[in-house]
């Protein structure tokens, strides 16, 4: 099975045990009156709206490559996110405005005990399904399983704190808990959909991800070449699982095409082996000029016009800058 396909099927299970846990928390809630469990059942009405978007997204972002779009479908998944980010704010707010309404005219609460062993078992489900989402969603690097899993995993963090909440109004007795238990947790909820729709506009808007891109540019310093004399200009690019990468690599003036293209491919295939084959290279070659040789590693260069004084580290300082060179000698070598 195809990382595509694993994702949508992963994703109508995600559908399918949404639909079943909300209605066992709309059952609770009839039985008890609580605010604080519709809190919870309001949030599965997000969960089942934003697992069919997202099952969309992952279908349209499974979609092969065409002529209106040559990078792909991908960033369909960062849309599905958005959508549910901003589909989660509208609950926590509407649960924030339930809260305040309900201590203002409280309603008496009954049979808590019962509402709190079906709560209970959904929390548990929503836990194991957010653990398996959060997994294949990063395994297979797509964006719309990840936020469903982080959804689906703060439901069931707030669901655990409604059912120690709902034990407390048990002992005390004071109906008003009920009330501010449903506050704290749409805070919750706000702070959660906030930073499901912050990673998801990044995508969109094609954020740099900083964490992804010290780890490669470590990766290849480790493992440099001899005729790898600089890297410049590097980016990546998400379009759901698959990654864009451009950069520009520096190598001796006196290679011929066929050469600086071996060079390229053992670069970017270096780059799969560790990061996943779901990628696209476009690698710049540029010829080393004069001043290239103080910081040169190649050794026995024949053409070297100045000594070597020191290797130059590669950073996110001095890789991912776009710095322009005025070389002699440029080619372009796409990488598909």
């Amino acid at each position: 099975m195809d990382k595509s396909t694993e994702n949508i099927r992963l994703q109508q299970w995600v559908v399918a045990i949404a639909i079943l846990l909300f209605a066992l928390k709309m059952t609770a809630y009839f039985i008890t009156g609580s605010v604080a469990i519709l809190t919870d059942a309001l949030e599965s009405t997000v969960n089942v709206i934003a697992g069919f978007i997202g099952l969309y997204s992952l279908t349209v972002a499974a979609k092969p490559r065409d002529v209106d779009h040559p990078y792909g479908h991908g960033k369909a998944e960062f849309l599905s996110a958005a959508v549910e980010g901003s589909m989660v704010v509208v609950a926590g707010l509407f649960i924030i405005y339930e809260s305040i309404s309900n201590l203002l005219f409280p309603h008496p609460l009954q049979k808590l005990d019962k509402g709190m062993y079906l709560v209970g078992a959904t929390a548990l489900v929503n836990f194991a399904l957010g653990a398996v989402c959060l997994y294949i969603g990063r395994r297979n690097q797509s964006a719309a399983l990840i936020a469903s899993g982080k959804h689906l995993q703060t439901d069931t963090y707030s669901t655990a704190g409604i059912i120690l909440g709902l034990a407390v109004i048990l002992w005390t007795k004071l109906a008003w808990i009920d009330s501010a238990i449903s506050l704290v947790f749409a805070l919750i909820i706000l702070y959660s959909g906030y930073h499901i729709l912050r990673s998801s506009i990044a995508g969109i808007m094609d954020e740099a991800d900083v964490k992804l891109l010290n780890r490669m540019i470590a990766f290849l310093n480790a493992r440099r070449r001899e005729n790898w004399i600089d890297l410049h200009n590097l980016r990546v690019i998400k379009y759901g699982r698959l990654l864009h990468v451009d950069c520009h690599l520096t190598v001796p003036w006196y290679l011929n095409v066929v050469e600086a293209h071996a060079e390229i491919d053992a670069l970017t295939s270096m780059i799969r082996a560790e990061f996943g084959e779901a990628m696209e290279f476009f690698v710049h070659s540029d010829a080393c000029m004069d001043f290239s040789c103080p910081v040169c590693i190649k050794s026995g260069c024949n053409v070297r016009r100045h000594p070597f004084r020191h290797r130059i580290e590669w950073t996110m300082d001095n890789v991912v800058p776009n710095r322009k060179h005025n070389f002699t000698f440029q080619t372009h070598l796409p990488i598909t």
